[in-house]
């Protein structure tokens, strides 16, 4: 073999091993070991009990678990400490993931299994950004209702003078009352607009909105489905309550907190207890709250209810 050849197979020969030398360093981590594969798996908080509607996740209700990564739902949590004291807005099932869906934001423009409590039924109510706590209501919200009457729907009955017979006649001005008529509604669903009718809503006054679930909601007076189970004496009355002249400001809801309803300790649910109220008439504000009635103002030479005094000079 000639000498030129000889010396080309070694130049050969050296820029294999000096190839084969850094592909190894290039498969090698900076501390000298092999990278490692790209990993399949990854961790997921999980339900390590059944965990009802309505209560707020206990450290001993959820644990970490590691699954494939093609089986990790959307929005799941990696450290339980993520989840930890937040309110389930549906039944969770023991091994389930929980996911920031499970932890609920409002449901817009649509609304899908409703599951109504045993022996109780499900109704809907229709409340704005006034009645309805700024629209701000989730499903497993425990809520109380408040209802208005306007003296418009406090008719009276009695006789005429000269007419025979029992007429019925308006009711006064100013016989408003209100009551809290139902306490510890638990919600079961809830539907707002749809996301393009929210965005093209006007926007947020200075005095910002109401911020839930870490969504934004602005001050544009839009307004919420509210679905409430409950008995069927208590649907009965909310019914009539929805019946009312001014619907709109009929029914009034108030948010309650969970801890009310959900023992902290076992998870389990308490019944809730009604609080006697009196009711609000324009009596009770002057009686109980020192609220000043109206007086009249009387001018010197004015009877009330006699002529009007002369304008003649």
């Amino acid at each position: 073999m000639k000498r030129s050849n000889r010396l080309v197979l070694l130049v050969g020969v050296f820029l294999a091993v000096v190839a084969f030398v850094g592909i190894l360093l290039l498969v090698r981590s900076p501390q000298g070991q092999v990278a490692e594969a790209p990993p399949t798996t990854g961790p997921v908080v999980v339900a390590a009990a059944d965990i009802p509607l309505s209560s707020r996740i206990r450290e001993d209700q959820v644990t970490t678990t590691t699954v494939p990564l093609d089986a990790i739902s959307a929005g799941s949590f990696k450290d339980p400490s993520q989840v930890i004291g937040q309110i389930v807005r549906q039944p969770v099932a023991k091994g389930a993931q929980i996911t920031s869906a499970i932890l609920g934001t409002n449901t817009t423009g649509t609304v899908t299994n409703i599951t109504t409590p045993a022996g109780l039924r499900s109704i809907a109510v229709q409340v704005d950004q006034i009645t309805g706590v700024g629209t701000a209501i989730k499903t497993g919200d425990f809520v109380d209702m408040i209802v208005g009457m306007t003296g418009a729907e406090f008719p009276i009955v009695g006789t005429t003078p000269g007419t025979p017979g029992v007429a019925v006649v308006p009711g006064l001005a100013g016989t408003n009352s209100t009551k809290v008529l139902l306490q510890g509604l638990q919600v079961v669903g809830t539907l707002l607009p749809p996301v393009a009718a929210a965005e093209a809503a006007p926007a947020p006054s200075a005095s910002g909105g109401t911020t839930t679930g870490g969504t934004q909601i602005p001050l544009n007076g839009q307004q919420e489905i509210v679905i409430l189970a409950g008995t069927a004496q208590q649907v009965e009355a909310i019914k009539f309550a929805q019946m009312g002249v001014n619907t709109a400001t009929a029914i009034t809801l108030v948010l309650r907190s969970p801890d009310d309803f959900i023992d902290p300790t076992t998870g389990a649910a308490l019944a809730p207890a009604d609080v006697k109220t009196t009711g609000i008439i324009l009596k009770t504000l002057v009686d109980t709250y020192g609220v000043l009635p109206p007086d009249f103002i009387v001018s010197k030479g004015v009877v009330p209810g006699g002529p009007a005094p002369s304008t003649a000079p």
